[in-house]
């Protein structure tokens, strides 16, 4: 027993990552021997997700909100709005380019066979979004608490950033004690997440170990050189392109940053959801990386929902390799429009698992191809082969995220990452 204590004890004063890069190799080598029955721990991850989903409208709220009115002065946070902004536009617009220009060398799609693992795929049985304006639209919630149990994200973001603006409105003592009370209620939220985050590496054991048993590989060989072409983008972007870009704003070696955000990018891969590691993304970009409370609490949470690096480099390549699938040679002028189309795509993605791939629809009527019937098929067969895909292009947002959370807190006059040691 007191070996058994001794180990246990071990494990628990590693750092977080490890815990879960352990959950996570236990998943798959559980999954591997049980095979089909690893199923029966699935319910661990799925505890794990719904508690993480519990605290994400909340801590969105109070986050932003207080965020929002701590800033004070509206053209601070005009300022902070500007540079957050920007950043997103720049990177997002990178990462689709590297995917295009990725699809256009390495044409995935020329001469791919779908027959041999793709089926029909009926594109209404997923929840697809409306117009682009929609997107726009829906920010504004008519209702903010129908919003919230909607889990309505952009709407949320809306209202929280109208009441933060509100709360600086107020008299000098009335926005101190409201000021107050909601920067108190977010600590009560983060301390909320910190429990919950305690729970990580079992709920990655059970999501890796789900995702493993109900995957299969005969599909992987039809889709072969897209899984390739995109794997190559989202890695050139995360190991190249993100670290460069933090180095030219910072001037401070990307490797620290990578040190202090691993376990968020290890639960952002277990999870497949930016939203669903928004909690783990703010802990590390706050008390790891050492980002104010004032810069985290408004850049990430806005991060998660609207800045989608990898859903952009995803969105683009996709709509091409279907494009070349279906033996279409898309113009120049029907590329950029994708380019376009696919940003404003991965803006409005859904922070959860997947999503990029209803936002494909968008992107595929952009060009004309939305309606044309082999299009489904091949886009059923993509869905079946997104997992580790998503998981992958999960990790890059949430990195392009807290980079971002770093820039601007640096360009404040901050001093970041001072306690990661190389």
């Amino acid at each position: 027993m007191s070996l058994l204590r001794q180990a246990f004890m071990k494990f628990w004063n590693l750092e977080l990552y490890w815990k879960v890069f352990i959950g996570m190799g236990s998943g798959i080598i559980y999954a591997l021997v049980m095979g089909e029955s690893a199923m029966n721990v699935a319910p661990l991850g799925d505890m794990f997700m719904r508690l993480l989903k519990m605290v994400i409208i909340p801590l969105i709220f109070f986050s932003i909100t207080s965020g929002v009115a701590g800033i004070g002065e509206n053209k601070s946070l005009g300022r902070l709005g500007v540079k957050t902004f920007t950043y997103y536009l720049m990177t997002s617009m990178l990462a689709i380019l590297i995917g295009l220009t990725l699809t256009n060398i390495i044409q995935p799609g020329v001469g791919v066979d779908i027959s041999s693992g793709g089926q029909e795929f009926d594109p209404s049985s997923l929840s697809q979004p409306g117009s682009l304006g929609s997107i726009f639209l829906r920010m504004i919630p008519t209702n903010p608490l129908q919003a919230a149990a909607k889990g309505d994200v952009l709407a949320i973001i809306f209202f929280s950033i109208i009441l933060g603006m509100a709360i600086t409105a107020l008299p000098e003592r009335e926005y101190q004690i409201t000021r107050d009370f909601f920067e108190n209620m977010f600590k009560v939220m983060m301390k909320m997440t910190q429990g919950v985050i305690l729970f990580l590496p079992i709920g990655v054991f059970g999501l890796i170990a789900k995702a493993v048993a109900s995957t299969g590989f005969e599909l992987f060989k039809a889709v072969g050189w897209y899984m390739i072409t995109i794997a190559l983008g989202l890695s050139l972007h995360i190991f190249v392109i993100l670290p460069l870009v933090f180095w030219l704003f910072t001037r401070i070696n990307p490797v620290k940053h990578f040190k202090a955000m691993a376990s968020a990018m290890a639960t952002a891969f277990s999870t497949s959801s930016s939203g669903a590691t928004l909690p783990v993304t703010m802990d590390c970009v706050e008390n790891r990386a050492g980002v104010s409370n004032k810069v985290t609490s408004f850049v990430i949470p806005l991060g998660a929902t609207i800045n989608m690096d990898g859903t952009a480099l995803y969105e683009c390549a996709g709509v091409l390799f279907i494009a070349q699938a279906l033996g279409f040679d898309l113009s120049l002028t029907q590329q950029f429009i994708v380019v376009i189309t696919a940003f404003l795509a991965s803006v409005g993605a859904a922070a959860i698992p997947s999503a990029g791939l209803v936002m494909i629809f968008i992107v595929l009527d952009a060009v004309g191809l939305g309606d044309h019937p082999q299009a489904a098929i091949i886009v059923g067969t993509m869905l079946a082969v997104d997992r580790p895909l998503d998981m992958f292009r999960t990790v890059v947002n949430i990195t392009s995220d807290s980079i971002g959370a770093v820039i601007v807190a640096k360009s404040e006059g901050e001093e970041v990452l001072t306690d990661i040691k190389l």
